[in-house]
């Protein structure tokens, strides 16, 4: 059995990297269905105009920034928003990115 996926505690959650991850297009996309969502998604579950390995990129960078969560469930990882954590780090900051016109 695999090791759960390492995530950043809430204090180690850093601004230029939250922004980093959800400044690229396909992340902001990704993040933007999970809260219209509004609960945990399989990691395939949302479709992305990516290769499956760009895919994993892509989540990657967003888990190490701070911006979500996975967790195993069975064969699948579920994606969350990290709400609670990037909202206490910084407040607004979320609405703010994810209500922004493209």
């Amino acid at each position: 059995m695999s090791e759960d996926l390492p995530h950043p505690d809430r204090a180690e959650i850093r601004i230029e990297a939250v922004l980093h991850a959800l400044a690229d297009p396909v992340r902001l996309h990704y993040v933007r269905e999970l809260d219209r969502i509004g609960t945990g998604v399989a990691c395939g579950a949302i479709e992305l105009p990516v290769t499956k390995s760009t895919r994993t990129h892509h989540l990657r960078t967003l888990r190490e920034a701070g911006v979500i969560r996975m967790r195993k469930e069975g064969t699948a990882r579920i994606a969350t928003i990290r709400r609670d954590d990037l909202d206490a780090r910084y407040p607004g900051l979320l609405n703010a990115v994810l209500s922004a016109e493209s």
